[in-house]
């Protein structure tokens, strides 16, 4: 069925297609409020088969979005497993998280017993101060795998 020809119908019918009650969705369409209006509206045969129609059609886009995006990742898989495994294995992972059954990363930082993680307030000391600090942890930064010495926070200053 195409639109109604009436473009006021048309959101009307729309509105009831996307939950509206029949009320809001007869003020969306652009009319004054009435229930009483809303209610006669919502019966007519042409607005209840189009907003039928449009309910379905919404059915259909997003059960085939959900239903047909696991069987290319499916597809994506079972093609990729021989030439490229690591496509395989991305493919499977979306699928997982599509269906609920990828538990996302947790991390989490604590320090001595789970406790906060103390800290240190070092913006009161003076440059000396610092560049002994630096004498002292640099080393400590290089042997922890960055040889730039600046830690992941990215310099000194």
């Amino acid at each position: 069925m195409p639109s109604l020809t009436n473009p006021k119908h048309e959101r009307f019918a729309s509105g009831l297609a996307k939950g509206l009650s029949a009320s809001e969705a007869y003020e969306q369409a652009g009319y004054n409020p009435s229930r009483s209006a809303a209610s006669r509206l919502s019966t007519n045969v042409n607005v209840v088969r189009r907003t039928r129609e449009l309910q379905e059609r919404a059915a259909d886009r997003a059960e085939w979005s959900a239903a047909d995006r696991l069987r290319m990742l499916s597809t994506i898989a079972h093609k990729a497993l021989s030439d490229d495994p690591r496509v395989a294995v991305s493919a499977i992972a979306e699928a997982n998280k599509m269906q609920g059954s990828h538990a996302p990363a947790k991390h989490q930082h604590a320090g001595p017993g789970g406790g906060p993680i103390q800290t240190v307030d070092l913006s009161n000391l003076s440059d000396d101060d610092l560049a002994r600090l630096e004498a002292i942890l640099g080393p400590l930064a290089v042997a922890g795998g960055d040889p730039s010495g600046e830690g992941e926070a990215g310099g000194t200053g």
